[in-house]
């Protein structure tokens, strides 16, 4: 079976084999690329496109000139077959090159999980502006989905971001594939950027740098990343209490006044309702209705003394759970507790520490229920979730009659049993 870094070295590879057809190059087959007149102009290294100098001759190669040689000086060139037949390919134009970034650019990226956005997820946005200097932003809101920290879908929550922020919009990426910041940085890397900036709130600085560079050459290659605070913006807290914890609290409350504060003026009453409505709804809720909540799961941060307790009863949060860390996305299995933080790691090994403040199970895996929430059936295959859903659906199901187990073929049994089986040989 493969390994995962060579699934991602291989994705790069392809996405280098197409960035260099955009640009009408021709390959050899072995990770050389040719313009119209048959000159070597770039090279497959490492999945990256690498250039080279211009005014290689026909059929030739470019060698890095030594110390005190030039590309002029004699013995320069290693002569190399370049493809025998005449390639009917258009050249690499002047305006396809400067597309393409610098060495010295930057990419901005911002990944959050804005559920829902607030009026100070501003701070973030306009540092980005003024780390940018006027280079490319990519904002990635996360998309994570569920009842009670993230109850908008991707979707609503991006179409109420660019509502709020209308400057920004077309910064916003919609990618179903941009789960992680592992997968944002991939992304930045295959596009040709070999250096980042990350911006985070200041809460967040530290543990997104060390995971960030912890991986540099291994996942994805550059050159600098630079994790950007932002001032003292911390995700979750202010000195006014607006955060998406606040919202989602009022939302549960059914406090419109209270959640209008944390709503930019970019949007009138009526759109802010709406937003309101939909977060109650997503959260089950019913309207105007009084509802029970525990403050801890929706909000952590501001029962942080509940959530806590319930963690040190080892109710939430238990060896070998899947949870996910909502300021990168990684999705793990605990491994180790401390005392209000976990140590988890993926199914790729990649290993990261978390404050249980900033964590949500990941319910797409743990999920032993024939419902993921009322009237969503559980649909992952695998789970034992599933299994119960399926058999519930088959003519003369004895459901509920015999005890349904996963046989230990759950994604769950497979993740816990691979780590057991590395840590013996380790």
């Amino acid at each position: 079976m493969k390994k995962f870094s060579q699934f991602i070295l291989e994705a790069k590879e392809t996405r280098a084999s197409e960035q260099a057809k955009k640009l009408g190059l021709v390959g050899d087959g072995h990770g050389d690329w040719y313009n119209t007149q048959g000159e070597f102009v770039a090279k497959t290294v490492k999945g990256k496109l690498e250039f080279f100098n211009k005014g290689q001759r026909v059929g030739q190669r470019d060698i890095p000139p030594k110390p005190g040689q030039t590309a002029s000086s004699p013995g320069l060139q290693q002569t190399q077959q370049a493809p025998t037949q005449q390639m009917q390919v258009p050249q690499v134009g002047a305006q396809q090159a400067q597309d393409l970034p610098g060495e010295d650019e930057f990419l901005t990226v911002v990944f959050g999980y804005f559920n829902p956005p607030t009026k100070e997820h501003k701070k973030l946005f306009s540092t980005a502006e003024r780390v940018s200097l006027g280079g490319e932003i990519r904002i990635y809101p996360s998309r994570t989905q569920d009842s009670k920290k993230n109850p908008l879908n991707p979707n609503r929550k991006i179409y109420y971001l660019k509502m709020m922020y209308p400057k920004i919009k077309e910064d916003i990426v919609n990618n179903p594939e941009m789960k992680t910041i592992f997968d944002v940085l991939m992304a930045a890397n295959e596009d040709g950027y070999v250096n980042v900036n990350i911006v985070v709130g200041s809460d967040r600085q530290s543990e997104v740098q060390n995971l960030a560079n912890k991986y540099n050459g291994k996942f994805y290659q550059f050159n600098e990343i630079r994790v950007v605070p932002t001032g003292n913006f911390d995700a979750d807290r202010n000195s006014a209490g607006i955060s998406s914890g606040m919202l989602r609290k009022a939302a549960a409350e059914n406090n419109f006044q209270e959640f209008s504060r944390g709503i930019p003026k970019s949007i009138d009453e009526t759109d802010s309702k709406r937003l309101f409505d939909e977060i109650r709804k997503a959260m089950g809720f019913k309207t105007n209705a009084k509802e029970n909540y525990e403050l801890w799961q929706i909000s952590p941060d501001l029962d942080y003394k509940n959530l806590r307790e319930n963690y040190i009863q080892n109710k939430i949060y238990k060896i070998n759970d899947v949870v996910e860390n909502m300021n990168t996305g990684l999705v793990g299995k605990v491994i180790r507790r401390g005392t209000n933080y976990l140590i988890c790691v993926t199914e790729d090994d990649v290993m990261f520490k978390s404050w249980i403040k900033d964590i949500t199970e990941y319910t797409e895996v743990k999920m032993n229920n024939m419902y993921r929430e009322p009237g969503k059936p559980n649909t992952l295959s695998g789970t034992t979730g599933y299994l119960k859903y399926a058999i519930k659906q088959t003519p003369g199901s004895t459901l509920g009659k015999k005890n349904i187990q996963s046989g230990g073929n759950s994604f769950l049994d497979k993740f816990i049993n691979k780590y057991k089986k590395e840590k013996v040989r380790a």
